[in-house]
């Protein structure tokens, strides 16, 4: 075994950018193992299968798919870096690693165009759906797999069947067990044979890791960098390389009301942003509280000293403060001044206060150890 994500995992071991854990390195085996299975398959959807390229289809005794995996735990345990892990090193070309929310708007924009272009006889947007994400992608591999609504909930069980019928392999993350996916939902009794194909066609492996590495990294660090000097780029710069534990680090977008955000960079739930990008510019309390959600840890590059005349921008800092601090998300971020110097004499002086004084409590380590709020 020359490359895979055991291997990965060990040498990232060997020198000293992780800590050994045993239910880690179990992970890490279970996706080894589907690396290995996955050399010798190929589904009749993909480009390359000399199958699809005939116009045949499957036969009974062709081998099945390789069984995925459902890995599920608490937050910070390497669910995010062990999956990334696996992705980067698969030589499977037809693949696709995509946060679940992401996901499921593709599918949701796939049926309004499916809508407006279908052709005569055409009724069934999933069948289409399915067929063309499968000739994509017959790796499919979903960060944070969860359900809130009812419209996804709907969706899935017939979506994921057709995607298991063209030898789709699916492996995912979640907070959740499978049992517990859109708990307490609308009309749940429907979600339940979704959560039973989810537990027969996917190995469902619990990372019960002891250690919430993400909050030991942030305990670690000195959350905010104020007054920042020169080196304040560099040390955020390591201080997102901490705290992304590894992951996979790419540039992200959430979509809110038919918005887009775009995230310069982001990777096992940390996101990182310029101020302009989220107080220069028009987001307003449903964008922050996007952000706030899907993202436990927000870095932001430079927090300035703000005009006086800046009313509009304080305020947008203060709505972005009062979201992330309601969720309990958690902040790191290079300061040009004191945090009580950020805004002081502008007519918005007098409320930025409750600012100061939240990220304040924001620093603390009693803040740092409560659980993200999604």
């Amino acid at each position: 075994m020359t490359d895979g994500p055991l291997s990965r995992y060990r040498a990232k071991i060997a020198c000293g950018e992780l800590s050994h854990d045993p239910m880690q390195e179990l992970c890490a085996e279970k996706l080894q193992s589907l690396y290995n299975a996955l050399a010798h398959y190929e589904p009749q959807t993909g480009s390359g299968g000399w199958r699809e390229r005939f116009g045949l289809t499957r036969r009974r005794e062709e081998p099945q798919p390789p069984q995925g995996l459902y890995i599920y735990g608490e937050v910070g345990r390497g669910k995010s870096m062990l999956m990334d892990l696996f992705y980067d090193t698969v030589p499977v070309a037809q693949k696709r690693r995509v946060h679940f929310h992401d996901f499921m708007q593709d599918v949701h924009n796939r049926m309004h165009r499916f809508r407006k272009t279908k052709s005569k006889g055409e009724t069934d947007p999933i069948l289409k759906i399915s067929q063309d994400l499968a000739k994509d992608a017959w790796l499919l591999c979903f960060d944070e797999m969860q359900v809130t609504d009812i419209t996804d909930a709907m969706i899935l069980g017939r979506l994921f069947e057709q995607l298991f019928e063209h030898g789709v392999v699916i492996v995912t993350t979640s907070n959740r067990m499978p049992d517990d996916l859109y708990k307490d939902g609308l009309q749940r009794q429907n979600f339940l044979p979704f959560i039973e194909m989810i537990k027969q066609k996917l190995d469902v492996l619990e990372l019960a890791s002891p250690t919430d590495y993400r909050m030991r990294n942030l305990t670690a660090a000195d959350v905010f960098l104020f007054p920042a000097g020169p080196d304040a780029a560099q040390k955020i710069d390591q201080m997102f390389a901490t705290v992304t534990e590894g992951a996979r680090v790419a540039p992200d977008s959430l979509t809110v009301k038919g918005r887009q955000i775009d995230i310069s960079a982001a990777g096992a739930g940390v996101a990182r942003f310029t101020f302009d990008e989220l107080c220069t510019q028009p987001l307003g309390p449903g964008d922050y509280i996007a952000i706030a959600t899907h993202f436990h840890t927000v870095v932001i590059d430079m927090i300035p000293k703000l005009p006086d005349s800046r009313r509009d921008w304080a305020k947008r800092f203060g709505t972005l403060v009062d979201a992330m601090y309601e969720h309990k998300t958690k902040l790191i971020c290079a300061i040009e001044c004191e945090p009580n110097d950020i805004y002081t004499d502008g007519d918005y002086s007098f409320e930025f206060q409750r600012t100061v004084s939240r990220l304040t409590e924001m620093r603390s380590q009693e803040y740092l150890d409560m659980p993200h709020l999604t």
